[in-house]
């Protein structure tokens, strides 16, 4: 399988990124609009708004529901929603991927958080096109993604700038994606 040099650098910095960016299992996709005005306040969800199965899933927080900040509340309800919606499947991998983050170091989680706010502050169709990369770069061989991360990690920021304006000249030389 070859590829195409301009694509290396897109497929192995939206591939590290969004490594990063995928962990954290409670992360939402926003979509988040082009302006850059804050959201307005949310709104409180009240006990008894909830589903029983989300009542249910959440009974230990019954009684300090109330005190609960809207947006935790938001959060909740609807994490609630997306568990009660998974397979046993996505469950376990779910359950799997939280006791992994809950092992990563304080300051890792951090970076992560933080990566994922970047990620989420980036308009529509540049998450969009971060997310084609992951997949792209996912279904890549096993060896061959870990030369594009030795790749990457060897290299200067300098280097690493290039290859990404390397890769977004190459995507826009390409044109948009025909289906």
């Amino acid at each position: 399988m070859s590829i195409k040099p301009g694509v290396i650098g897109a497929l192995l910095l939206t591939g590290l990124l969004s490594v990063g960016v995928c962990t954290p299992v409670g992360a939402q996709v926003a979509s988040s609009g082009a302006s850059a005005a804050p959201a307005p306040p949310a709104a409180a969800v009240h006990w008894s708004s909830l589903s029983q199965d989300q009542q249910r899933l959440l009974s230990r927080l019954s009684g300090q529901w109330e005190q609960l900040p809207p947006q935790r509340q938001q959060a909740l309800a609807s994490g609630s929603q997306r568990w009660l919606g998974m397979s046993p499947d996505q469950r376990t991998q779910a359950r799997q991927r939280f006791g992994q983050w809950q092992q990563l170091p304080t300051q890792r989680r951090e970076q992560l958080r933080q990566r994922w706010e970047e990620f989420r502050s980036q308009p529509p169709a540049r998450q969009q096109a971060a997310r084609e990369n992951f997949r792209k770069f996912q279904q890549l061989p096993q060896q061959r993604r870990q030369q594009l991360r030795q790749r990457w990690q060897s290299a200067t920021p300098a280097q690493r700038q290039n290859m990404v304006e390397r890769a977004r000249e190459h995507r826009v030389e390409r044109g948009p994606k025909r289906r």
